[in-house]
């Protein structure tokens, strides 16, 4: 939807068309392996046979690439020709730039080739996780048809090579595949090629770790990272118009008749896409917020003395992110700092903040890093800085048996005239400098010693839980942890709302979540909104909630908005009587998060942060411009503007409002 909103740059629309392909490879690597699952389950002795919700799903996918493809021809390609750009794209090599294209080829692309013959076992050869190949059918000089796979190194390369024409100003961009295409001949002499497509297979991702494992969590994650990129197919794409007889023979000899085979377009892994090299041209610029900075933070002064006076609360990537990182450098040099801990989620490749870890702990500090291995996608980079942790002598615990620590969460121990105080800073995303360039998220700094007591509880219940799983609960109350206390507390605010509707008085709750899906809670929800209470929901992604049905969810509205920064904060509000409360925290609705993972909530106590809260939200939920509502039919429909009334688009109102 925002790749065809014609008020989107025309940059943005190519992003958001990169996330779309990106985010459907990873449905096809989580989501597709359980519909697959059940589908072997529940008709073990016909597996080839698509039950209702595949093929529906399939229906849908498929509808969504044409409206793909679609942009892609009448707006990408002619926005970018408006800029003297040239995206060849279903289209052969111009004459005038194939010497160019063939020098490449030969200097850079060829020694990277490894063709393979379809030939001798099937299992003989593995196409890896989400990588680009091509097909070629080869004629021999008797006719006799071969079949033959070459890889397209984008490991090594970029996916796209462009030529710029400084005569005429016009840069030409082409497809690394198609270099390869256009000199087949160079890879196979003595054959004629028939035909040439691209493919592309799409493996389960999930890894095969029991939750109550024995011996190195690491060495054991490790291991099936490697198997990983060899997991059972889900997705077998090919391009449109190729011989079934062909596909047939590759289907055979690769093992894939239990995949899901779909025709697609002539292009695969347009997450790519992204990487496109637009030129710097005028025609294609657009406007950038620049993160605004803290002056209040007196730079002569200790970043721990400031959090002492006030709370505060940093809203990235509308704020700067050099707090954070100024709270870790600090904690790391400043001579009263005893102890730091902290938990790792998902973290930046260069990652200041474990450098600033490394250097603690090399300082003399006691650090203590929670480094969750099982996130999805992240193991590799985790495992890396783990390594390098505890070669400087961090104490690195990994993930614990049944548990995924998804709480960002960190806390500083400050000896102060024979005292020590607690730092805690508490975040809605993870501490990952490069993401919080463009993910929105809410970080509090805070020396309320209530929270930090609390935090210091949970640190050292994983600490002791790394032990041993008899480790004694802790006791919480301002936190709202997962686990402990989050569940029962969240079904008690509902609660109390439901009891002041049917005295007759306002109520409401306002929700701001990535995903909705636990079942309870949205029961209770309904609940809730037979009651009386008005409840509004912001969802950016998974919500299995319907809203505005009658006699169920009819005061219940939700909004989604999508825009150029991802909405990832979570907020919670409950309207309590007049005497609001306010949470933020790292935890979504869903199954996993309430009840399979270690999540922090905290409540907000500053007057003056509640306020920019409430106000952040209240322009969200007027959001004319880029939100759209979620109706009885869980269907997407852009907000209505009214005649006259102001555009409202969120994320600029509140950057503005910094």
């Amino acid at each position: 939807m925002e790749a065809s909103d014609m008020r989107v740059p025309l940059v943005e629309k190519i992003k958001f068309l990169s996330i779309f392909s990106s985010n459907l490879d990873e449905f096809y690597s989580v989501r597709f392996p359980i519909l697959m699952a059940l589908k072997k389950m529940n008709n073990e002795d016909a597996i080839t046979d698509s039950p209702p919700a595949i093929k529906e799903i399939n229906g849908i996918i498929e509808e969504q690439m044409k409206d793909f493809g679609s942009i892609i021809h009448d707006d990408i390609i002619p926005g970018l020709r408006a800029g003297n750009t040239d995206l060849y794209f279903n289209q052969p090599i111009p004459e005038f730039l194939q010497g160019k294209a063939s020098d490449y080829f030969y200097n850079r692309v060829l020694g990277y080739l490894q063709p393979v013959f379809l030939s001798g076992s099937p299992t003989s050869f593995l196409i890896q996780n989400n990588k680009l190949y091509l097909v070629a059918a080869l004629l021999d000089a008797g006719k006799k048809q071969h079949i033959a796979i070459i890889n397209v190194p984008t490991d090594f390369m970029p996916r796209f090579y462009f030529i710029d024409d400084h005569n005429s100003g016009t840069r030409y961009i082409f497809f690394l595949e198609d270099i390869i295409k256009h000199n087949l001949d160079k890879i196979f002499p003595g054959y004629f090629v028939e035909s040439s497509f691209a493919i592309k297979i799409t493996r389960d991702a999930s890894l095969d770790l029991q939750d109550e494992f024995h011996g190195d969590i690491a060495s054991k994650i490790e291991k099936q990272l490697q198997i990983r990129e060899f997991g059972l197919p889900t997705r077998f794409l090919y391009a449109p118009g190729v011989s079934p007889k062909v596909i047939g023979k590759v289907v055979k000899f690769l093992g894939l008749e239990h995949a899901n085979i779909v025709e697609g377009g002539n292009y695969h892994h347009l997450r790519d896409l992204a990487a496109l090299p637009i030129p710097d041209h005028p025609y294609f610029k657009t406007d950038e917020l620049v993160p605004k900075s803290f002056s209040a933070i007196n730079s002569s002064q200790s970043i721990f003395d400031w959090i002492k006076r006030s709370d505060l609360m940093i809203h990235t990537p509308y704020q700067s992110y050099a707090p954070v990182l100024r709270f870790f450098n600090e904690a790391a040099n400043d001579p009263l700092v005893r102890k730091i801990y902290v938990t790792i989620y998902r973290i930046a490749s260069n990652s200041q903040i474990t450098n600033a870890l490394i250097s603690a702990a090399k300082n003399g500090k006691k650090v203590t890093v929670f480094m969750e291995l099982k996130a999805r996608f992240d193991e590799e980079n985790n495992l890396k800085w783990a390594k390098k942790l505890k070669n400087a002598g961090v104490k690195i615990i990994y993930s614990l048996p049944g548990l995924k620590v998804h709480a960002k969460i960190a806390l500083v121990k400050r000896k102060e005239k024979k005292k020590l105080m607690y730092y805690g800073l508490f975040s809605t995303g993870n501490f990952n400098e490069n993401t919080a360039k463009f993910y929105t998220d809410h970080i509090l700094l805070s020396a309320n010693q209530r929270l930090t007591a609390e935090l210091d509880s949970l640190f050292s219940y994983l600490v002791e839980r790394e032990k041993t799983t008899k480790s004694s609960a802790p006791k919480f109350k301002q936190l709202l942890v997962a686990q402990f206390n989050l569940y029962d507390k969240f079904s008690e605010l509902i609660q109390r709302e439901i009891r002041f509707a049917r005295k007759g008085k306002l109520a409401s709750i306002v929700i701001k979540l990535n995903n909705l899906e636990e079942k309870s809670l949205i029961e209770k929800l309904y609940e809730a909104s037979s009651a009386g209470v008005n409840i509004q929901l912001i969802v950016r992604g998974i919500c299995c909630l319907m809203p505005a049905v009658p006699g169920m969810s009819e005061n219940i509205t939700v909004t989604r908005i999508v825009d150029r920064y991802l909405e990832h904060g979570r907020i919670f509000i409950f309207h309590n009587d007049g005497a609001p409360e306010y949470f933020i925290g790292s935890s979504d609705w869903m199954n996993r998060n309430i009840h399979h993972r270690i999540e922090v909530c905290f409540p907000i106590y500053d007057g003056k942060i509640r306020e920019q809260i409430a106000r952040f939200i209240q322009v969200q939920l007027a959001d004319n411009t880029k939100a759209v509502n979620l109706n009885e039919e869980m269907k997407n429909c852009r907000v209505t503007n009214i005649p006259g009334a102001k555009a409202v688009r969120s994320q600029e109102e509140i950057y503005h409002l910094m």
